[in-house]
């Protein structure tokens, strides 16, 4: 928590360094989705802070897996809900991204996560058999949803964690389209909406954290709009004799991805679907990624390896720039 806290704080800086200095944003920070966040709005007036600040609170509130008055805790809990109209866009939507992903994306994967203890901090390492059984279970198909009406076998329970900061971007910019707000910069916990035009015209600069330094960065990326979404072990992970063990799952096996991925950032017009595709080519691993991305093309990455490689797709590659004290190999990944 103090990690991500630090990461937010310092998004929250350099973003607002960016901006014009004779403009400057209306600001807000607050604790939603487990995480620190940070709005900066140009225009409009702090009544847009409190909308967008009572919109990400509201989709907390029903979408928490964890929340025992949830939809998600319900719906795990009985198997079977009616669920609001937000909940049950987000999970047809995460089981759409699931099947796009074919899986390495998977909002079923929650009873391992529940498992190795990554929701409580009552960390633990499931044995052999244990994560055979769990892995068996993970499997996005068994999910049934019909309009609001929502069903689950005995053996599965879901969490659209990893979706719901990027859906709450979506649901923000909304808001932000109705206001009249010029612009905006939302870092919902490193998911970041970039929106608007600036108001000295000049493109909004994001940071890619450093994940042996998650407070600080290995390099900034200069984007015009849209939302940017970063996953990585650094985030949430524990360590046992001598073995570090992250919060990213791989769902054949159960059990963390060991691929050699620190960290994958995607960019793309959709919350959603950027926070998912940063946990899909996490599992997925740099070469598995590259064809996917040119299988798709509709979004762009970054994605930084154990041994100091950079991949970039052609999108963005022309867009970043790798900080002084880094010689991090860079490769351009093409369509």
């Amino acid at each position: 928590m103090k990690t991500r806290i630090l990461c937010a704080l310092c998004a929250l800086i350099m973003l607002t360094l960016c901006a014009c200095s004779t403009d400057q944003p209306d600001t807000s920070s607050f604790e939603a989705m487990d995480t620190l966040m940070t709005l900066s709005v140009y225009g409009g007036g702090r009544d847009i802070l409190d909308k967008l600040q009572k919109q990400i609170e509201r989709l907390d509130s029903l979408m928490d897996a964890t929340d025992g008055e949830s939809e998600i805790f319900m719906l795990n809990r009985d198997k079977t809900a009616s669920l609001s109209e937000e909940t049950a866009d987000l999970l047809s939507r995460s089981i759409e991204l699931a099947k796009k992903t074919d899986g390495r994306f998977d909002p079923t994967v929650y009873p391992a996560v529940l498992a190795w203890g990554f929701t409580t901090g009552d960390y633990r390492v499931p044995d052999a058999d244990e994560l055979k059984r769990l892995a068996k279970n993970i499997d996005y198909t068994s999910v049934s949803l019909d309009g609001s009406s929502a069903k689950l076998p005995d053996n599965a329970m879901i969490d659209l964690g990893a979706a719901a900061k990027g859906y709450a971007a979506d649901k923000c910019a909304d808001i932000l389209s109705a206001s009249g707000a010029r612009a905006a910069v939302l870092n919902l916990g490193g998911t970041i909406l970039l929106y608007g035009k600036k108001p000295d015209g000049s493109r909004f600069k994001v940071g890619i954290a450093d994940p042996d330094d998650p407070a600080g960065y290995f390099g900034h990326l200069e984007h015009d709009g849209g939302v940017i979404a970063t996953s990585g072990g650094y985030e949430r992970y524990f360590d046992l004799s001598g073995y570090r063990y992250i919060h990213i799952l791989d769902p054949d096996t159960a059990a963390p991805v060991q691929n050699g991925i620190l960290s994958v950032t995607i960019c793309c017009d959709s919350g959603a679907e950027a926070d998912a595709l940063s946990t899909a080519l996490f599992v997925m691993g740099a070469e598995k990624s590259a064809e996917f991305y040119r299988d798709h093309g509709d979004f762009d990455y970054i994605i930084l390896t154990e041994e100091g490689k950079l991949y970039i797709t052609e999108g963005i590659c022309d867009d970043f720039t790798l900080l002084d004290g880094y010689d991090f190999d860079i490769e351009k990944v093409g369509r």
